[in-house]
């Protein structure tokens, strides 16, 4: 139950204990923050908390808001974000934010004042903070941080306090650290929100006249709001790879971040580099249905896991899928193509091979791959799509004619370290085994932006010297530009001990061996695996893909059996 003696004794003892100065104190302020009218509401609505209790509010003051279909579709469905807002009114548009991002969100939480923790209801979206002093509970703080590990979605109002009427209009006062400090610890994308709303001419004039005394009429201010209505604008998502700028000072990020909200707001460009959020998942009723009728089953694991071959088809919701966990996969590395789905024009005329998980149904992974001796001699549109990527000249054309392009593979995150990549290898022999002509297979494996150039030297180094083609088959249209001097801290002698040393390296800066390159070096005899150009795909993130060709006549006896002859 709100009440106004509460707070003046929980927050301001030293006023407490002066009676005679509490008294009409909390007299005044009784009126001037509605204490009984809020008391009444709160008492007819005693089983409401929560979302419910801000709903309730809402429809209280008979107050709307209105966003758009595309921009609500911008709010992440999971992981952890950080949104940040303005706060025009300091009231009731905070409730109508945290209403619109529960209904993508239902797991977010807000960053509030001891104030609004006095309303109990309020008290399980709430996350308390020390507006006053800057200084909040070491307990609070690790709730905050503890929401944001648990891939939670927080809402934080930088300023801190009420937007005042400034020059340019009503603006938010200075903005406060918070925000980008814990979305910075926890490596948090922030998400941008604009709410245009405004309190009255006589809450700006006392305002200006003395701010304390506005902000006391801010509940009265509050009850003006009937029946207001509140457009809302989100921008898109900031990664954490564009507002990570090391040389610029604190402060100066902090005006970047608030001109940055105030653009969303007035349809200006945007001052940060941002990314589109991955797209809902696909009813998975639909895509086991297209599984089932449509797929060619290649096998299944011991665990369960169902192996399909797929092949395009109109609208499909399988094809959907597989794109936006393509985008989930590749952006969890530091890649990815920064749209809701990793979807482009080859996939329509590529295979899919697909890996089942047939009690979650869940896709477990998927490898794109493609003949080609059909696609060879097609433009680009139809073509291959390593030929975007790598000029090939008349030395490859042999190879096409038994060759499998293979692409665009991924294992998505929850699966992890599970043997998903090694059952897609699986699938991959399956297919070898009914379609026999096939004797080589290639195309780019990607190395992350997210690597140090020093790391991505040393791998690239440490592949082409071991792996690297005597004759390579191809140019790289954006060539990765080697430094001679990192060749040298390998001599090519001894490859298992230069790679555990390659390892150690890669180790102490922090990174390890991408997956793909070491996959394709285990499965391969030495002469069975060469890499014939390193190029930066743009689209890609900016990933460097090396473009690697395996012969399959050539794997270890081991993996030939388990992956081609399926001993």
């Amino acid at each position: 139950m709100f009440s106004v003696a509460d707070v003046i004794y929980k927050q301001y003892p030293q006023i407490a204990n002066q009676p005679v100065l509490a008294k009409p104190l909390i007299y005044l302020l009784r009126q001037l923050l509605n204490e009984s009218e809020i008391k009444a509401f709160v008492a007819q609505y005693p089983h409401l908390s929560g979302i419910d209790f801000v709903e309730q509010v809402l429809d209280y003051f008979n107050v709307t808001y209105s966003v758009r279909d595309a921009e609500k579709a911008r709010i992440p469905t999971t992981g952890k974000v950080v949104i940040i807002a303005n706060h025009p009114i300091g009231s009731l548009d905070g409730l109508a934010l945290l209403k619109m991002i529960h209904e993508v969100r239902p797991d977010v939480k807000v960053m509030a004042n001891q104030m609004l923790m006095s309303v109990t209801a309020l008290n399980n979206v709430l996350l308390p903070v020390n507006n006053m002093s800057g200084a909040t509970a070491r307990q609070d703080m690790d709730k905050i941080k503890q929401h944001l590990s648990n891939e939670g979605a927080l809402l934080v109002f930088p300023a801190g306090e009420v937007s005042r009427l400034r020059p340019q209009g009503v603006r938010d006062t200075k903005w406060r650290s918070g925000f980008y400090r814990i979305a910075k610890q926890h490596q948090a994308p922030i998400l941008p929100m604009f709410i245009d709303a405004k309190n009255s001419p006589l809450f700006y004039s006392l305002s200006m006249l003395y701010k304390p005394l506005s902000t006391v009429l801010l509940v009265k201010e509050m009850f003006k709001q009937r029946k207001a209505h509140f457009p809302i604008r989100i921008g898109e998502l900031i990664p954490v790879s564009s507002y990570t700028l090391p040389h610029l000072p604190l402060k100066s990020l902090l005006k970047l971040f608030k001109k940055h909200l105030y653009a969303v707001g007035f349809d200006k460009t945007p001052l940060f580099q941002t990314q589109t959020p991955i797209a809902l998942p696909e009813n998975r009723a639909q895509v086991l249905r297209e599984l089932q009728e449509q797929c060619e089953a290649l096998g299944q694991t011991s665990d369960n896991k169902a192996i399909y071959l797929y092949r395009h088809t109109e609208s499909s919701a399988l094809m959907r899928e597989i794109g936006r966990l393509r985008e989930v996969s590749f952006r969890a590395v530091g890649e990815g193509t920064l749209h809701k789905r990793d979807i482009d024009q080859y996939d329509s005329h590529y295979f899919h091979l697909v890996l089942w998980d047939k009690d979650a149904l869940e896709v477990v992974g998927a490898y794109r791959f493609a003949d080609a001796a059909k696609l060879s001699q097609a433009h680009h549109e139809t073509g291959l799509y390593s030929a975007t990527l790598f000029d090939y000249n008349e030395h490859m054309q042999p190879y096409f004619s038994q060759g499998l392009e293979l692409g665009r593979s991924f294992v998505q995150p929850q699966y992890w370290g599970k043997r998903s990549l090694d059952y897609l290898w699986v699938g991959i022999g399956a297919f070898i085994r009914k379609y026999p002509k096939y004797r080589y297979l290639f195309g780019p494996v990607s190395l992350s932006d997210t690597y140090p150039d020093e790391a991505k030297q040393l791998i690239i180094a440490f592949y082409s010297l071991y792996f690297g083609a005597p004759l390579p088959y191809a140019q790289a249209t954006i060539p990765y530009v080697r430094k001679e001097l990192t060749s040298t801290q390998f001599n090519g002698d001894d490859y298992k001990t230069e790679f555990t040393h390659f390892k150690h390296v890669l180790a102490n800066m922090g990174y390890a061996v991408p997956t793909l390159f070491k996959q394709y070096s285990d499965i391969a005899q030495p002469e069975g695996i060469h890499y014939h150009a390193f190029n930066i795909d743009p689209n890609f993130n900016n990933c460097v893909d090396g473009l690697v060709m395996v012969d399959i006549q050539m794997l270890k006896a081991k993996k030939y059996k388990r992956y081609i002859t399926g001993e």
